[in-house]
Parts: C-alpha cells; sequence; structure tokens
C-alpha cells in the first residue's frame, strides 16, 4: 500500500465523503451490463482485463466471448498452440497481447499450480501483469479491498479532488495511487473501481466531458476551476485551461526584480520622468536603472532598448533613447 504522505495534499474527510457517496449513488443506478461484472472466475477476468488495454469495450465485448468460447479455462489456453490463440484474438489488434495471455497462463500453471494468485504481490510476479491488472485481478475476482488506478480513474480523481488536469497538477503514478488508497471507501472497492471507469468512459471523457449530465458537479473541483471561466463547461473549456496552464512556467528560476520585464518596466518609468523631447544616453541609462551596471551589461541593455522599439514603446536613436 501506498503512503499518504506521497501526497502533495490531503482531501479533506467530509469532501472525500460527499464524492463517495455521490458516486456509488450513481453506479447503483447507471453501471454499465459487461459480462465481465458477472463472474468472479479470475481466469475471466484476466481476460477481459488484457482485451481492455488500448481497446473500446464494444469491440471487446464479441471478441471476449469468442475468446472464452475457443479458451474456456487457463488450462486450456495454456496447452494451445500460440498460433491458434493468435488466430481466435484477431482483428482485435495488438495481437502481442494474446501472446503475453498465454505466456501468463503457462506461467500460472508452472509456478501456481494453475491458480491465478489472489493478492497483488503474488499476482506482480507474473511477467506481463503490471499495478492496474493486478490490482483489478485482486478486486474484481477476489473482492479484496484494494484500490487501482487505470487511464479512467486517473482522470475521474483528478478532476473530482484536484481540479484540471495539466503540467502543473499532474500526479505521479506514486501519487495517484496514494491518492485512490485514501478515498478507497471502506467495503466498497468493487463497485468503486467500476464507477470510476464507468464515468471515465461515459461522461467525464479525456477531451470533451458531459459536464450538464455528471451527478457530481456539485463536488468536482475541475467543474469548479471550469465555472469560473464559463457558465456551461465543456470539452473547449476544458482545453482552453489546459492550454494557458501549459504555457505557465512549473517554477520560477529567478525572483521578478532580476528579469527582463521587470527592467523594461524600469527604463519606461525613468523615461517618463525626462521633459518630452529629451534623451537618455544609454551609458547614462544602465546605471540609473540597474545599481550594478557595468560596461559588459551594455549589450543586454541594447537587446532591451531593440525590444522595447520594436513593440513601439520608445524612440531610439544614435543620441539615446526618449518615449515614442
Amino acid at each position: 500500500m501506498q503512503s499518504s504522505s506521497s501526497l502533495p495534499f490531503r482531501p479533506a474527510p467530509e469532501h472525500s465523503a460527499d464524492v463517495q457517496k455521490q458516486v456509488l449513488e450513481w453506479y447503483a443506478a447507471e453501471h454499465r451490463d459487461l459480462p465481465w461484472r458477472s463472474t468472479s472466475d479470475p481466469y475471466a477476468i484476466l481476460v477481459s482485463e488484457i482485451m481492455l488495454q488500448q481497446t473500446q469495450v464494444d469491440r471487446v465485448l464479441p471478441k471476449y466471448h469468442q475468446f472464452l468460447e475457443a479458451f474456456p479455462t487457463l488450462a486450456d489456453l495454456a496447452a494451445a498452440p500460440t498460433a491458434e490463440v493468435i488466430k481466435v484474438w484477431v482483428p482485435l489488434g495488438y495481437n502481442s497481447r494474446a501472446v503475453r495471455l498465454q505466456a501468463i497462463a503457462r506461467q500460472v500453471i508452472a509456478e501456481h499450480n494453475g491458480q491465478i494468485p489472489a493478492t497483488i504481490d503474488e499476482l506482480l510476479t507474473l511477467k506481463g501483469i503490471g499495478r492496474y491488472t493486478a490490482g483489478a485481478i485482486a478486486c474484481f475476482a477476489y473482492r479484496q479491498q484494494v484500490a487501482t488506478v487505470d487511464t479512467n480513474i486517473r482522470r475521474v480523481l483528478h478532476r473530482l479532488f484536484i481540479g484540471v488536469e495539466h503540467d502543473e497538477t499532474r500526479l505521479n503514478d506514486a501519487q495517484m495511487l496514494a491518492l485512490a488508497e485514501e478515498v478507497l471507501p471502506a467495503g466498497e472497492a468493487y463497485n468503486w473501481n467500476q464507477a470510476l471507469m464507468d464515468l471515465g468512459a461515459t461522461i467525464c471523457t479525456s477531451n470533451n466531458p458531459q459536464c450538464q449530465q455528471c451527478p457530481l458537479t456539485s463536488c468536482c473541483k475541475a467543474y469548479e476551476e471550469m465555472s469560473q471561466y464559463s457558465l456551461f463547461p465543456s470539452g473547449t473549456v476544458l482545453r482552453q485551461i489546459r492550454k494557458v496552464a501549459e504555457k505557465k512556467p512549473t517554477y520560477q528560476s529567478k525572483p521578478f526584480t532580476s528579469t527582463n520585464r521587470y527592467f523594461r518596466g524600469r527604463i519606461i518609468d525613468l523615461l517618463r520622468s525626462v521633459p518630452t523631447g529629451q534623451r537618455v544616453s544609454l551609458p547614462e541609462l544602465g546605471p540609473k536603472i540597474k545599481p550594478d551596471y557595468s560596461e559588459a551589461d551594455f549589450p543586454w541593455l541594447q537587446r532591451l532598448i531593440n525590444g522595447l522599439s520594436r513593440d513601439g514603446l520608445l524612440d531610439a536613436t544614435e543620441e539615446g533613447v526618449c518615449l515614442p
């Protein structure tokens, strides 16, 4: 389990409770009827999880049934010729997943007496099983109270508890898993994880969230953030916030009083105090805007003057500079 200390913040308990209540109520009424949700067979759930990687649910549904008809058990899959496994997998795409799935089946037969492990640590010993798939099998097949994070869960949790996702706010994998564990409702891991995936797949989509259909607007940090820009948050608002935010530096490398922007302002302020038409030479100007100015700073000062001149903020001649 990840330590919540790896989080840059702690969700407010009342906020978490509000989110949990509304997510679970929505899922109880609106959950998708998917075949892998009607079984606790860890093999069938493993097949569904591998198929769902990078593939839409509507494409997986027919292939899921066909694959389990061809290879009803883990032992059947392990014993089958690899060429046959790939043949059944086609045209689902990413055929390497079929080979990886069979390799997992063979490893389980060889090392775990044909029984897919129940704990995350054991599942992670299977080649090709990552933290998300391990958590999904532990939760969905064995009903363990564990958090897990896929693309949809990551996006929904980020928007609910942090806000619009962009470079300045995005959590790393360890932090996101810590957040998922922090807000996991007691005894509801199965419904909670399934609900977050459904929300991400149907309403809280990546680029075009259906905020007006979402039951969580009253407790969603991203909706609150987007509402500052529009009464009707949409994908357009979301993308604009990301665009603006990702142009900002993640940190200020030096004080503002050391930036060119600051000194440009100093030059204009100084020239405002000069009588109309009177020019200030660059050698005179330098020390007035920068107390430690030296001859070595002249090229830098000239670049500032050239920029201000191009922007139409001052008039520069060989005699000096003045306001236009």
